[in-house]
């Protein structure tokens, strides 16, 4: 069972994010199943491919506590479906299998994919984006209105892109300076959650040594912005143990976080473990969130089940959309909230809004600022540190060109 303090907490999000004003919820409907079905079913996918879409992020990134240097400039696959009518549904995943391909051409929509449930057969996993960008853009609808919106229209997003810039070539004294610049950037372009890349003791640093550092760019950071409302989240990819775990917290005793993500590969004993001492030593508003790389499904409701899980992390697209829709109804259930995993790519962050939007549960949304002249990401305004869901059709995106 939770105890008290979080699961209050976890009703209210109130020190998360009332400060930013938490937009009200508004109740969307679905269209009628019989209408709906008949419209998908008037449409047939003619055209399936993956293309290659060229972006950059706004400045360089550096390494986290388990990956080298991320860079700037990237490419990610699309999968573009058209149909007989002309309409086209824009997607990001892996969906480039001939026999996938083939499972999709020359059906009607409505053997693909539906408003209740999502996309129809597991086999198509790659195109679940896609299809659902599809059927929105055949309905005229945007996805979180399919969903039912009965989320807030606007979310909590938070700058995924406070990396160990110390360590970028050209800074040889591992000067801290480039990391408090990078938080500027990412405050005056709206974002007032920042989430700030630990585990420095695992690869780059000796032990002590990074452990030290990643406390002192925790304390700095929070001493310059938390005059200007903006509340942290650390992550350290995996490169903690348990006793690391709560050497760092003591060392930021002061600072409010909004959680610990992924501080050791998620395991019963430790996720306990470390829950009970959060609870018991002044971090009991700070959630425990776990899920993102190569998770164990079972042990994270396991963990979920037992109260000491707070926030869900699996990627909103290898995890899957419709598998998120799947799995919302039961994390509330549990009182476990979401945030789906969207770093890579702002397609990813707009998806994941309308997964918050459409369902809600979702404590905050990952942000990935991007750009490219390949692709139009839609109109996802970041104003005063929410993410506001586009009305468009489907998800909004388009190819450009």
């Amino acid at each position: 069972m939770k105890i008290a303090p979080r699961r209050e907490f976890l009703k209210t999000t109130a020190w998360l994010g009332a400060s930013l004003g938490m937009g009200a919820y508004r109740l969307g409907s679905q269209p009628p199943t019989s209408e709906s079905s008949e419209i998908l079913a008037s449409h047939v996918v003619e055209d399936a491919r993956v293309i290659r879409i060229n972006y950059h992020w706004p400045r360089f990134v550096g390494k986290n506590g388990r990956i080298d240097f991320h860079g700037q400039h990237k490419v990610s696959r699309a999968c573009r479906l058209e149909t007989d009518q002309g309409a086209v549904g824009l997607g990001f995943g892996t969906g480039n299998s001939e026999k996938s391909i083939a499972m999709l051409l020359n059906r009607n929509l409505s053997q693909l994919v539906s408003v209740e449930r999502g996309v129809l057969d597991p086999a198509l996993h790659g195109w679940d984006t896609a299809l659902h960008d599809l059927m929105g853009v055949v309905l005229d609808k945007p996805v979180y209105q399919l969903l039912g919106a009965t989320g807030p229209e606007a979310s909590p997003v938070y700058s995924g892109m406070i990396y160990l810039d110390e360590l970028n070539e050209g800074n040889p004294n591992k000067n801290i300076d480039i990391i408090l610049n990078n938080c500027q950037w990412d405050y005056d372009y709206g974002y007032r959650q920042l989430k700030v890349k630990i585990g420095r003791s695992g690869r780059w640093y000796p032990h002590d040594q990074g452990l030290a550092k990643d406390i002192e760019v925790v304390n700095e950071i929070h001493r310059a912005f938390s005059s200007k409302g903006v509340t942290l989240l650390v992550d350290s990819n995996n490169m903690y143990n348990l006793e690391d775990t709560i050497a760092f917290l003591k060392g930021v005793s002061d600072v409010p976080l909004v959680w610990v993500e992924e501080p050791f590969h998620e395991n019963v004993e430790d996720g306990r473990k470390l829950r009970q001492w959060m609870d018991a030593n002044g971090f009991g508003r700070t959630l425990y969130a776990d899920g993102e790389a190569k998770p164990d499904h079972d042990i994270l409701m396991d963990l979920s089940r037992s109260g000491h899980l707070d926030a869900y992390l699996s990627d909103i697209v290898g995890f899957g959309f419709t598998p998120w829709r799947k799995l919302m109804p039961r994390l509330k259930q549990l009182q476990v909230q979401a945030s789906p995993h969207a770093w890579g790519s702002r397609q990813k962050t707009n998806i994941t809004s309308h997964l918050a939007a459409g369902l809600g549960n979702v404590v905050t949304v990952e942000g990935v600022t991007c750009l490219s002249e390949e692709i139009d990401f839609g109109n996802y305004p970041i104003r005063d540190g929410m993410l506001h869901v586009s009305d468009a059709p489907g998800f909004g995106m388009k190819l450009l060109g």
